[in-house]
């Protein structure tokens, strides 16, 4: 089984990016898997600390772990936005692939310090373990927003990037290019799409010379998320969008069935309506396959 590592550096150079799809439970984990197996395409399955809370830190390593096993495929584990040295070093034992070290709110100068020390100290846990650091604004919660917040002042300079991924040694840049966590209302009803700043990413790519993420990609107009990925996005997270479909797919299945009680007669409506979700992601970001 290819690492990570070597997964990445694959996609860049085909022109490719790696689908990252929060999950909090078992519907979200197969419809994702199922998309990716569909597709024969690599995949990364992300945690925050809240749906860490929630399904349990070594639980979701363990799934994981045996889907990669008893299938021989590629699907990687990724602990995103961990907030602290303690939680990250947690997902780090329980044997997650990679882990998003997140204190963007902190100024830069402390960013880096922090983020410096969590990849010394991830790196002794597990030299192959991938670490991630974030700069600039993006806003907060993958979430249904009625107003987008201002994220004009937040946007990375590729200047910052290079320094920043100089000073800290991560492995993984996520920088504000006019990406925004969650989703405004009108972008649920498909009359607004969010826009990427194209040149950014290129002038930050071509500073740090690292695989960046795309954070909060939900919800982002199709066109830009392609010129993205030529323009060096390797990983694309999507979670609003799969929160938005498995909420529609477990309300059909009530509707359809009011009177059936048996959670595995009802949730395969979630797992249905999040698995279309997915599979159109990731045939977009591995060329429209």
């Amino acid at each position: 089984m290819q690492a990570l590592r070597d997964i990445l550096e694959k996609t860049q150079a085909t022109g490719m990016a790696i689908g990252h799809f929060n999950i909090a439970d078992l519907v979200l984990l197969k419809a994702v898997f199922a998309s990716a197996q569909e597709l024969k395409v690599p995949v990364l399955v992300g945690v925050s600390e809240g749906e860490r809370d929630f399904i349990g830190v070594r639980p979701i390593a363990a799934l994981v772990r045996s889907l990669k096993e008893e299938f021989d495929f590629p699907i990687f584990l990724n602990a995103d936005h961990t907030h602290s040295l303690a939680r990250a070093v947690e997902a780090a034992r329980a044997g997650f692939d990679a882990i998003v070290f997140d204190v963007s709110a902190q100024p830069l100068e402390q960013n880096a310090r922090q983020t410096r020390e969590a990849v010394e100290a991830l790196k002794a846990i597990n030299p192959a373990i991938l670490v991630e650091g974030e700069i600039g604004y993006i806003g907060t919660g993958s979430e249904i927003h009625e107003e987008a917040p201002d994220l004009s002042k937040g946007l990375t300079t590729p200047l910052e990037a290079k320094e920043y991924v100089e000073s800290t040694g991560i492995d993984i840049l996520a920088p504000a290019v006019g990406n925004m966590h969650g989703m405004l209302e009108s972008m649920v009803r498909g009359e607004t799409r969010k826009r990427l700043d194209i040149s950014r990413i290129a002038q930050i790519k071509n500073a740090v010379r690292i695989p960046l993420t795309l954070h909060g990609g939900s919800g982002t107009d199709d066109e830009d998320l392609r010129k993205a990925i030529a323009a060096g996005i390797n990983i694309i997270h999507i979670n609003t969008e799969l929160r938005v479909a498995w909420r529609r797919g477990l309300e059909e299945g009530l509707a359809q069935q009011p009177h059936e009680v048996v959670p595995y007669k009802i949730l395969p409506f979630a797992v249905q309506s999040v698995k279309s979700v997915a599979r159109s992601r990731l045939s977009l970001f591995n060329g429209d396959r």
